[in-house]
């Protein structure tokens, strides 16, 4: 039996649409929304009437109906930190995207409110699939050298699961199966260690861990860190974690073509800028597979930045001797939150219960 799922994934000026049979995009569109339009707003969640009408006049020009769709997914946001999975949109969910629980306010809070909208108006069920919140890491990676300060992770986990689940699939075997060093390497970049059908360790790129990036400016020294934040505002600083650190910091731009085409036409500073981000995502999967203690399956690079063959080529002379590198170019997100969905409606897996409350919630020693 074939299964048709409308995947909606919100973003700061668009919302991506799908709709997805089985693996078949049956249609795909980037809908763009005004900027001065949504300012009007009083935060994210006053934008849902707005952008759900958007997506609804679009469906209309192209004669798309939603009569036959058999569930509806939304991209998680705002949500407190979980397992991953894919998780039914009860009202403790749908209460946490509205307001933001987690204290993160970022588009991503509408998808389940919008794809709740459509489920309730065609009677159908409705999903998230593995939210940037998800939280499998075991328990000796959260610890720091500070009393009451913990690492979490926040990476780009629908992509992340997805790429390895796919890769699993293609060796035969299942993600619960397999160890892998997962990446994800576009504006944001995640690598993660999966084992046995969990993500156990990863960097929390939010936070400013990790290589650095287009926007992010990754693991920097404390010590370098607090002398150079002297005399600047804290707001300054977290910009650097997901906005204006790396490329940007160095050289005003967030475009790694330009950055690759400036290094080729003789820019030195681009090309330290690109070689050291690339020498710095090397080190962040060598200390993966050794949190896998080097028994690793694959390491599996997403993202649109793996388009570059001299990232792809640098990567694996640096790492093929811990295990084959497999490039998965580009991203599919809206095909994992329909792969999600399908799975619970093929009875594959359980559809989770979404309860509010933290993975991690300290150490009982404590």
């Amino acid at each position: 039996m074939s299964y048709k799922i409308f995947a909606v994934n919100p973003g700061s000026t668009s919302t991506k649409i799908a709709l997805i049979e089985d693996e078949t995009v049956l249609f795909s569109k980037n809908v763009s929304h005004d900027a001065d339009k949504l300012a009007e707003f009083n935060g994210i969640s006053a934008q849902l009437p707005y952008r759900k009408e958007t997506i609804l006049n679009l469906l209309e020009e192209n004669g798309i109906t939603l009569d036959d769709v058999d569930a509806f997914v939304g991209r998680g946001g705002g949500l407190m930190a979980m397992e991953g999975g894919t998780y039914g949109i009860n009202e403790i969910l749908l209460d946490h995207a509205t307001r933001g629980a987690n204290g993160i306010q970022h588009p991503a809070q509408l998808g389940p409110q919008i794809a709740n909208e459509f489920a309730n108006q065609y009677g159908k069920p409705a999903f998230v699939v593995n939210p940037p919140d998800v939280d499998e890491m075991q328990d000796v990676a959260r610890m720091t050298g500070i009393k009451g300060v913990y690492r979490t992770m926040h990476l780009h986990s629908l992509n992340l699961k997805e790429t390895a689940i796919r890769h699993a699939h293609s060796m035969g075997k299942k993600y619960e199966e397999c160890s892998f060093v997962v990446c994800h390497i576009g504006g944001g970049i995640s690598v993660s260690a999966h084992k046995d059908g969990k993500m156990i360790d990863g960097f929390d790129i939010v936070g400013g861990e990790g290589p650095m990036a287009p926007t992010r400016c990754g693991s920097v020294g404390v010590a370098e860190l607090v002398d150079y934040a002297e005399g600047k505002d804290l707001r300054h600083l977290r910009h650097l974690c997901t906005r204006s650190g790396g490329f940007v910091s160095h050289l005003g731009i967030s475009d790694a073509i330009e950055v690759t085409e400036r290094a080729a036409n003789g820019d030195k500073y681009a090309e330290m800028v690109w070689n050291s981000m690339i020498y710095q995502i090397n080190k962040c999967i060598g200390s993966m597979a050794s949190v896998l203690h080097g028994k690793v399956d694959g390491i599996l690079l997403g993202g649109g930045m793996v388009h570059s063959k001299d990232l792809v080529a640098q990567i694996k002379e640096a790492n093929e001797w811990i295990a084959p590198v497999s490039a998965y170019p580009g991203e599919f997100e809206m095909e994992a939150m329909a792969a999600g969905a399908i799975r619970v409606l093929k009875g594959e897996e359980e559809a989770k219960n979404y309860t509010g409350i933290k993975v991690f919630q300290g150490f009982d020693f404590e």
